[in-house]
């Protein structure tokens, strides 16, 4: 019988490869509504993804509205990507031996990624709030950039996990030496 430890793993490999599938299709999404507005049908601005609707962005200055497109498209690859790594760290921890190499350069690359996701959504929300004030415009998509703060902090403290993981690994590798 699997320990709830083990459940517990099991389950959340589940939800983050469900939280990967989604981001995945929502990047897609994106980029297809994207370039469909760009190259076929500029109507397709009005509904971008899930009702979004950019097209007085867009009738009224196409280089803001590539700018806005590409802030939403890049934090919802960069998401997908942090849940892939994440998923691969659940393949290759070995919980006989945690501190391995491999699971620390892992939990680093989650640290960096995690940090550009909170820089990019900090600079499309002060990029949308300043599309605000200049052009008085009613495009208010805060939502969609929200987080930025949040994933700033998330970063820090993977970071300074993969510290004490590192420092896992050379004790590690010096109980192996004396043994």
């Amino acid at each position: 019988m699997k320990t709830k430890t083990d459940l517990i793993l099991t389950a959340m490999k589940v939800i983050f490869w469900i939280v990967f599938i989604g981001l995945c299709i929502k990047t897609g999404s994106l980029i297809i509504s994207f370039i469909v507005s760009l190259a076929i049908n500029p109507e397709a601005a009005q509904d971008i993804y899930l009702g979004l609707n950019l097209s007085e962005l867009y009738h009224e200055n196409l280089l803001e509205y590539i700018f806005m497109c590409s802030f939403l498209i890049s934090i919802s690859a960069l998401k997908a990507h942090l849940c892939f790594l994440v998923i691969q760290i659940f393949s290759k921890i070995n919980f006989e031996k945690p501190f391995t190499e491999a699971t620390s350069i892992l939990i680093g690359k989650i640290s960096h990624l995690a940090l550009g996701i909170g820089i990019v959504s900090l600079i499309a929300n002060k990029y949308n709030f300043w599309l605000i004030r200049s052009k008085e415009s009613l495009l208010d998509i805060n939502s969609y950039f929200e987080g930025g703060k949040e994933f700033l902090l998330l970063a820090g403290i993977i970071f300074i996990i993969s510290l004490i993981f590192k420092k896992g690994i050379d004790l590690q590798n010096e109980n192996d030496l004396t043994v």
